[in-house]
């Protein structure tokens, strides 16, 4: 399955490409998401955590829920008149939205749900312009575990990557290796699709090669 990709309503006034309000804020303490942003050779003026809540609204749709929580992000920040990058990842099973893993049962219940079957993980990314306009883009990438023995579980989960991992696990880490077929963004599904990130970063004005 090809990535998609989405753009929300533009508000009347954006700024111009090109503009002095170039400066950016990276709403994540991630350090996944930093790197990833210095693939494109950009580097945030700060890096500013959001805090929102995070729960999913009841029937929810999993698409809907990942591009709200990128929103919400963007808009949880001071931006000092600087454009303010947010990002969320979402693993879903079917209809069902997996939690981030904050202990080993719940790191546990997500791999043996996620055994040998696909998955999709959602990537949403939102802009937010110095003037208040918020532009955002989702990748969708669908990831296929080989089956999981019980003894490979355990070995995972005692390496410990997992720990505030959306659906239990890390692609950027040993968990690539259990892996069997992924189909659109590895950049998504470690926490920031560079695809759409690029988009629109140049649409902003930012200078990316």
């Amino acid at each position: 399955m090809a990535p998609d990709s989405t753009d929300a309503p533009q508000a009347e006034r954006a700024d111009p490409p090109g503009s002095a309000a170039l400066r950016l804020i990276l709403a994540s303490a991630s350090p996944r998401r930093r790197e990833l942003l210095a693939r494109l050779g950009i580097a945030p003026m700060d890096i500013r955590a959001a805090d929102i809540d995070e729960t999913p609204h009841t029937a929810e749709p999993v698409r809907g829920y990942a591009v709200r929580m990128a929103r919400e992000k963007a808009l949880a920040v001071a931006a000092d008149d600087a454009h303010v990058l947010a990002g969320d990842t979402v693993v879903a099973c079917g209809r069902r939205i997996l939690p981030k893993a904050e202990d080993e049962a719940t790191a546990r219940a997500c791999l043996a749900l996620l055994s040998g079957r696909r998955h999709r993980v959602l990537s949403a990314v939102a802009l937010r312009y110095p003037c208040g306009t918020l532009r955002e883009k989702l990748s969708e990438t669908v990831v296929r575990f080989k089956p999981l023995s019980a003894a490979e579980i355990d070995a995972y989960v005692a390496g410990g990557e997992w720990h505030g991992k959306a659906g239990g696990y890390a692609i950027q880490g040993s968990a690539e290796g259990l892996i069997a077929w992924i189909g659109g963004s590895h950049s998504g599904v470690v926490g920031l699709p560079l695809f759409e990130t690029r988009a629109l970063l140049r649409a902003a004005g930012f200078a990316i090669g």
